[in-house]
């Protein structure tokens, strides 16, 4: 089984969407082993998209990830990166497909209401970001 790292974004928070988006991971199958809110600050900003860093997106990324609560979760899976990747739709919300996270609920590519692992490399690294190994079930 796999684990990935998702995060419903401060406007998802903003508009009570963090019930549907565990439904939905639940009813795929997935099992959560962890699940905080928080508010990201700006050294936790550069650190989870340190990858972005310098190019034109990143100060309205930041500042966007900082301007209000977030939920971050760890699900477990089969396959779980890709399987979760493919329920949250593509990042630019006009394309991502109906059925999906973002294409049901997301009005913008800027704030697409969840962001999720892209890797397994990446999801180890984004779930050490955000949670200790004690805090996960």
């Amino acid at each position: 089984m796999d684990r990935t790292f998702v995060m419903v974004k401060p406007n998802g928070v903003a508009r009570g969407l963090v019930g549907e988006v565990v439904a939905r991971f639940e009813r795929r199958g997935f099992t959560l082993r962890g699940m905080k809110a928080l508010r990201i600050d700006r050294e936790l900003a550069e650190r989870h998209y340190a990858e972005h860093i310098g190019k034109p997106f990143f100060e309205p990324l930041a500042a966007f990830i900082t301007s209000g609560p977030v939920v971050a979760m760890v699900w477990e899976g089969r396959d779980a990166v890709a399987v979760a990747r493919a329920m949250m739709g593509v990042t630019d919300s006009a394309q991502a497909a109906p059925g999906t996270i973002r294409g049901d609920f997301s009005l913008s590519k800027e704030e697409n209401v969840v962001h999720g692992s892209d890797g397994l490399e990446s999801a180890a690294r984004e779930i050490g970001l955000f949670f200790r190994e004690d805090e996960l079930v």
